[in-house]
């Protein structure tokens, strides 16, 4: 990168952190209030305070200065600031030139606006992360699926495809369609494969599947799959779906995935 594309950067970087403390109130951010300020929003000790690093380190980072900080500086930094998710990607694209880390296992809710939109739909529908954890649904999904009735846990596609013994009673498809799930889990995984929840994920169905375990250890030549293609009703009817993917949270890596009956 040349110098005056760091220089430009580093700039950016100053102008963004700055803008960001002078929009924070101490109220939004916990702390007592303490009379009038001549200046709006933190200062620069109590976001080096709040983010429990130095306030030189931290005054040489706003300053755009040529420093080098640690993944963790920066999210410390990100949650005293209180960035939202596409905001701390912002701040590490300017600091590290690339995006933060990855965080497979949340249990985000989604904004009532695609809740709405979910609810809308009449086709089966859900919303799920990087770790294939159903975190929002609509009526037909719950049909289909059953969501409302288990666990958080519970709620995991992998999970119900290889290690729920009643659900793949329902799956007729299941032989064929169970290492397209997987070899899609695979490319997921790849976005994030050091995230311990993911290898937890992955440590459990191996010890509850042997066929995930001997297919997960093998080289995979499947084509991939998103969503389950064949399902029979609790009445025993069989409905064929093809799956469409929509990106509802880039960040968080959370997607819709509609099934759409053959």
């Amino acid at each position: 990168m040349s110098d005056r594309t760091l220089a430009r950067t580093r700039t950016d970087l100053s102008n963004f952190l700055t803008g960001r403390r002078k929009k924070l109130s101490p109220v939004d951010a916990g702390l007592p209030l303490s009379g009038p300020r001549r200046t709006p929003g933190l200062r620069r000790e109590e976001v080096a305070a709040l983010a429990g690093v130095g306030l030189t380190w931290y005054t040489w980072f706003e300053q755009g200065r040529d420093i080098q900080v640690s993944e963790s500086f920066l999210l410390k930094v990100a949650k005293a600031l209180k960035l939202d998710d596409a905001e701390c990607a912002h701040l590490f694209l300017l600091a590290h030139r690339r995006p933060p880390p990855a965080e497979a296992y949340q249990w985000p809710s989604v904004s009532t606006l695609i809740q709405t939109l979910l609810d809308e739909l009449a086709r089966p529908a859900y919303v799920a992360n990087l770790r294939w954890d159903v975190v929002a649904w609509n009526a037909a999904a719950d049909e289909l699926f059953g969501f409302a009735g288990r666990g958080q846990a519970e709620r995991n596609i992998m999970r119900l495809a290889f290690a729920d013994p009643e659900f793949r009673r329902r799956l007729p498809h299941w032989r064929e369609e169970a290492p397209r799930l997987l070899a899609q889990f695979r490319y997921d995984l790849a976005t994030a494969p050091d995230d311990p929840a993911m290898l937890g994920l992955i440590d459990e169905l191996k010890r509850l599947s042997a066929d995930f375990r001997r297919w997960f250890e093998q080289t995979s030549t499947e084509e991939y799959a998103r969503g389950i293609g064949a399902i029979l009703k609790p009445d025993g009817s069989q409905s064929d779906f093809a799956h469409e993917t929509l990106i509802v949270d880039e960040y968080r890596h959370l997607k819709m995935v509609i099934h759409f009956q053959k």
